[in-house]
């Protein structure tokens, strides 16, 4: 059976301020939500948390409290202080916590009105918590979604709420935690950044405090050596140290600018990608940037999809949008012409640039983006092909994740919530058919999967791919979706073998998500040495006197001209004959992880010899250069490094 233990991943849009289940983000991969916590880890985690906000309300007793959640590995809290928080102030904090911990604290549980907790709250002046008692008396929830006053989509008001106090602190959560505070384990403050209340850059920004909690000191031990590695693999350090892409203000935030090296990691997977679908029977198309509101009317995006596209431009009287997805200019390419039976499937693939509407706050370098190209396209078959249709995709996917050695992956089967059909088509025939044959599909693949309930897309379900780097963080990288609506409203139709028409299947996928994201993904999974077929500069041949410069260019000229499979032709290859020492030019090369150098003296010259170099480190010694030229081709026609021990 494929099917996994469901993980309990999060919706995006999550009530805030209520205890372990409660993260106040609408960005779950950027924060890394915990998807299969231990229950107790999570229990301690959340306990620690408490424990934090009462050692700053001991601190500082004029704070105001935010929200409090666990998230993957440890846990964050909100404050709103009149001061900005520095190490030596964390350091301070921390130790605070440390003094409550050794005293032993109750967590003490209540059920109060929840007129008597607005009271209570609004006396001890804690504005953000009161704000979040007012959503739960008058909405029952403290989710951040539009809709919230539609009394058939959510439930009525609450009457009472928990309360849990730890000393002097009290606080509206759900709970459970622990006993007392002793039993919060080891404990570390990690860090503090700027964020807005409920996710909203209309609101203040709050200081957050980020800290973990173990149930041992080794395995805190352990969990900071990975958060140091983490840091040298952070895909923003990464791009600015390796020169892939860059961002300017007078450009805008989120709108990354690519250098020559991220362009041609860009245009390694895009031939990649190119390879594999044509293989696949895909045909390539191109749309623009840009197209007239009536489009997304039709397609439904306007009513559903509003809050991420950007304001309309007016051209002529006409209002117009950049475009936020593919699909609707895909259908009209489909349709320019009329199609049979026999002309099914067809699979029609672009990388298209897209727009979206994305909160400053939530903007991340490359991982979160306003403008990003896609690695997008569309299926349209029968009914009764679908269902291959879709496996076809996923086991392209799969294609994909092994050859770059990503092993931890897994689908997210998102289906619809049938009480908000304000976010899904109401059409329950068609939702109950396009599951069934997503199920099929999935259950043939042998992959693992997860179901999560009201996370489908408003026109169909979909699977998102759950990849996990080396690091063990968590990437919603790319997703198919079966789509029933999209025939409908564009008309979009075969003409069968009975000489009738009929509507077709709609798949959406996009196997390696976005440039932006799967590269960011990539830089932090391979820690910036990528392998030799995706290097933005393949080998540095580092002449060791002046006069082995002519014999160096020979060997760059023949790399340079060499019959092999990379994006542009030839070795990526240049020579570094700068005026610096042979050792310092080697490490120059190493720190920007080339995976080859080649070092020439006299002896190789006169050998026609090059003796070779990895970035690991490792000396391959020295081999005739119709030898390397040998070794590096087949390394870019497998797209597999080979070993170098």
């Amino acid at each position: 059976m494929a099917k996994m233990e469901n993980r309990g991943a999060k919706p995006e849009n999550v009530e805030i301020g209520l205890g372990k289940e409660s993260f106040g983000v609408t960005n779950l991969q950027d924060h890394n939500i915990h998807t299969e916590p231990e229950l107790g880890l999570d229990i301690m985690r959340h306990s620690a948390a408490h424990l934090l906000a009462a050692a700053v309300l001991e601190l500082w007793p004029d704070a105001k409290f935010g929200i409090g959640p666990t998230i993957r590995d440890g846990f964050y809290y909100d404050f709103d202080l009149s001061f900005s928080l520095t190490p030596d102030l964390l350091e301070q904090i921390e130790k605070k916590m440390k003094e409550l911990q050794k005293q032993r604290l109750p967590y003490e549980q209540s059920e109060v009105p929840i007129d008597e907790a607005i009271a209570l709250m609004e006396e001890a002046g804690q504005s953000y918590k009161t704000e979040l008692l007012h959503d739960l008396k008058t909405k029952g929830t403290t989710a951040v979604v539009k809709g919230l006053d539609d009394p058939n989509v959510f439930k009525t008001g609450m009457e009472t709420v928990t309360l849990y106090r730890l000393g002097n602190f009290v606080d509206l959560c759900r709970g459970p935690h622990m006993e007392h505070s002793a039993q919060t384990g080891f404990f570390k403050l990690t860090s503090v950044s700027g964020a807005y209340w409920r996710g909203d850059e209309k609101n203040k920004q709050l200081q957050r405090i980020y800290g973990t909690s173990f149930e041992t000191k080794a395995d805190l031990k352990e969990y900071l050596a990975r958060k140091e590695e983490a840091k040298k693999r952070d895909h923003r350090c990464l791009g600015e140290e390796l020169k892939i892409f860059t961002f300017s203000e007078e450009i805008g935030a989120g709108l990354p600018l690519w250098l020559p090296n991220g362009t041609i990691i860009r245009h390694e997977l895009e031939k990649l990608a190119m390879e594999e679908e044509r293989k696949d029977g895909y045909q390539r198309v191109a749309t623009p940037h840009l197209t007239k509101a009536d489009l997304y009317y039709r397609s439904g995006h306007l009513p559903y999809y509003r809050e991420d596209m950007y304001e309309p431009i007016n051209i002529e009287g006409q209002e117009y949008f950049l475009k936020p997805m593919n699909c609707p200019h895909h259908h009209h390419i489909y349709s320019a012409e009329p199609r049979s039976y026999r002309d099914l499937p067809v699979r029609l693939a672009e990388y298209g640039t897209v727009y979206r509407f994305e909160q400053s706050g939530s903007l991340n370098g490359i991982l979160r983006t306003r403008g990003f190209v896609q690695n997008d396209a569309h299926i349209y078959c029968t009914e009764d092909q679908a269902k291959d249709e879709f496996l076809r995709v996923m086991q392209l996917h799969e294609r994909f994740y092994r050859l770059f050695g990503i092993k931890n992956f897994y689908m997210r089967l998102s289906l619809p919530d049938m009480d908000r059909l304000n976010k899904f088509v109401d059409d329950s025939e068609s939702w109950t058919k396009a599951l069934k044959i997503i199920k099929a599909a999935m259950e043939e693949s042998g992959l693992p999967y997860v179901e999560a309930a009201g996370e489908a897309a408003f026109y169909g379900p979909k699977v998102d791919f759950q990849i996990e780097s080396v690091m063990g963080t968590e990437y919603t990288m790319s997703t198919n979706q079966l789509d029933f609506l999209a025939a409908k409203r564009f008309n979009l139709e075969y003409v069968g073998s009975d000489g009738q028409k009929h509507p077709v299947y709609v798949i959406h996928r996009a196997p390696l998500g976005s440039h932006e994201r799967f590269i960011a993904f990539l830089l932090e999974h391979y820690a910036g040495k990528m392998p030799v077929w995706l290097a933005p500069e393949q080998v540095s041949i580092i002449p060791i006197a002046e006069r082995n410069y002519e014999y160096a260019k020979k060997i760059h000229d023949l790399l340079f001209s060499a019959d092999v499979p990379t994006a542009f032709g030839g070795v990526r290859v240049q020579v570094n004959h700068s005026n610096e020492s042979m050792q310092k030019r080697i490490r120059a090369a190493t720190m920007k992880k080339i995976p080859y150098m080649l070092v020439v003296g006299d002896r190789e010259q006169e050998s026609g010899s090059v003796s070779v170099r990895t970035r690991s480190g490792v000396d391959l010694k020295s081999m005739p250069v119709e030898a390397f030229l040998e070794r590096i081709t087949k390394e870019l026609k497998t797209r597999q490094d080979l070993p170098v021990e």
